[in-house]
């Protein structure tokens, strides 16, 4: 289930757009095999061992109630990165949410166990100004390409705010630090700055 368009702002548009990686599952799913396969091989035994049947077919029922649950947060559980900011939100009935606009964000890390390497989940550690400091959002399929995604979005976002900055008619030294700031990033060529500078300039 795509993230609602009707929660994006005017001219936002969506880059990335994750449910968590099935690693999320593997509890509850493997919990469910266990007691499941456990149930099949009482269930099959004579009578003197039926008096496990039902306790263990209790477990089972409330593994495969647990993997419902789960299903159910994966389904309402976003992690998204906009043109403009950073959404992770989720719930069922109630809902919470964390949203980072992009010029917030100071550092973008990701961590990577050997066994999620191979299956291709990992965390993102996200630093942001303001009072929350440090967001940890796990489950996140192939966090090093969504890491290298932010830091696109981020040079996108700069851009298109310095443009709208030019156009305002902002101080002229203020937005030549800006635009120096963007090329020694190398977020534009040099050629860009140099045309930047002369529309600056001639403006």
């Amino acid at each position: 289930m795509p993230y609602p368009a009707k929660l994006l702002n005017p001219d936002e548009s969506v880059a990335l757009d994750l449910n968590p990686h099935w690693w999320y599952f593997a509890e509850s799913v493997s919990s469910f095999a266990v007691s499941g396969i456990l149930w099949l091989f009482v269930f099959g035994q004579d009578d003197r061992k039926s008096y496990l049947t039902y306790p263990i077919g209790v477990i089972a029922l409330a593994t495969l109630v647990w993997v419902i649950v789960r299903y159910l947060k994966w389904r309402t559980t976003y992690f998204v990165i906009t043109s403009d900011r950073l959404i992770y939100r989720n719930g069922v009935i109630g809902k919470s949410g964390i949203e980072i606009p992009l010029e917030r964000v100071n550092n973008v890390n990701f961590k990577q166990g050997i066994f999620e390497r191979i299956i291709g989940a990992g965390d993102l550690l996200i630093e942001s100004g303001g009072e929350d400091g440090q967001q940890r959002f796990s489950d996140v399929s192939h966090p090093d390409r969504v890491q290298n995604l932010i830091h696109t979005q981020m040079e996108e976002n700069q851009k298109r705010s310095f443009r709208v900055n030019v156009t305002g008619g902002n101080d002229v030294a203020t937005q030549l630090e800006k635009l120096e700031g963007l090329r020694d990033r190398g977020s534009i060529s040099a050629e860009e700055f140099e045309s930047q500078k002369r529309r600056l300039l001639e403006s």
